[in-house]
């Protein structure tokens, strides 16, 4: 019996089992395989010594298979197909193609990136997956290599063996009952947060958890009543009455329809948000870094139309890499 180590056969030797299993003899094998009977026999005993198994019940004719016989025989069958992938899929690599590519989106970027991005992965890979949905799930797909990259708001600084592109960095803002007023301090954000409820992203999100973070750090405090996942579920519970922090991007991602609301500065220090392309390092070849260049192209574009809706915010939005 070979080693624990050691491969029991190769790939020409599983091709000349599954001859035999399908003419149900060594002499037939041989015929369709162009070699000599004792050639086969010598390449199926060489097997059985070095797996310690019986393939065939040789008592038989036809050929019978064992249990271990047909056990390998599933998964020769199941190796030989993906040997033969091989080639064409390096050629498509070549091509510029990959098999398969699987992309987390974080959902307040899938109105601005989703066309572009399947337009690029049309192009790039034979197949594509791309989920969209909140950071913190994806970041452990990846991890845990259920995803090849993803654009969120993580970019797992701690992680080693990845790779990473800023995509986008844009300032948290207020929203707020258009008959309100900017509150020009803290402490007259502190009031507001009195008189209406803030309406929270979900404390799953990494936006909502950023936004927890620097409230805290303000010293605010507001009861929890309503929270959301979406940009969309925000915008229509503020409009409701309510009041909350979001940003540029999350209010496009809404549809940037702002009936009845306005937009402020967060008073205190400056509090931003930044998007992040994330991928293992080295296995996607270029890929990553041209999905990079073209998300920030659309980012720009999507750029001109939130300056219509939020002229005094749009300076602040920065769409360049700082890699």
């Amino acid at each position: 019996m070979c080693s624990a180590t050691a491969l029991p056969f190769d790939l020409h030797a599983l091709e000349v089992f599954l001859a035999v299993c399908e003419t149900g003899n060594m002499a037939g094998a041989a015929r369709q395989l162009g070699v000599t009977q004792p050639a086969v026999s010598q390449v199926i005993a060489d097997i059985e010594a070095r797996t310690g198994t019986l393939l065939f019940d040789r008592r038989i004719r036809p050929l019978g298979l064992t249990a271990a016989g047909s056990v390998l025989r599933q998964c020769a069958s199941s190796l030989l197909e993906d040997a033969r992938q091989i080639t064409p899929r390096l050629r498509e690599v070549i091509a510029g193609k990959l098999p398969l590519v699987r992309v987390g989106l974080v959902e307040s970027l899938s109105r601005a990136l989703m066309q572009s991005l399947a337009a690029f992965m049309a192009g790039r890979a034979e197949q594509a997956v791309v989920l969209s949905g909140l950071t913190a799930s994806h970041a452990a797909a990846l991890l845990t290599r259920q995803l090849d990259l993803v654009i969120g708001v993580d970019d797992l600084e701690n992680i080693e063996g990845l790779e990473r592109w800023t995509l986008l960095e844009e300032p948290y803002l207020l929203l707020l009952p258009e008959t309100e007023p900017a509150p020009d301090s803290v402490a007259a954000l502190a009031l507001l947060l009195e008189r209406y409820p803030l309406v929270r992203y979900s404390a799953r999100s990494r936006t909502g958890a950023e936004i927890e973070r620097h409230l805290r750090r303000l010293r605010l405090d507001a009861p929890i009543r309503q929270e959301y996942d979406s940009p969309l579920g925000v915008l229509a519970a503020a409009r409701n009455s309510g009041i909350a922090v979001t940003t540029p991007f999350c209010l496009f991602e809404a549809g940037l329809d702002l009936a009845g609301l306005t937009c402020h500065p967060l008073p205190g220090p400056r509090f931003a948000r930044r998007l992040t392309l994330v991928a293992r390092r080295r296995e996607l070849g270029r890929l990553p870094a041209d999905l990079a260049q073209t998300v920030h192209e659309t980012l720009r574009d999507c750029l001109r139309r939130i300056e219509g809706t939020l002229p005094a915010f749009a300076e602040q939005i920065i769409v360049a890499p700082k890699n």
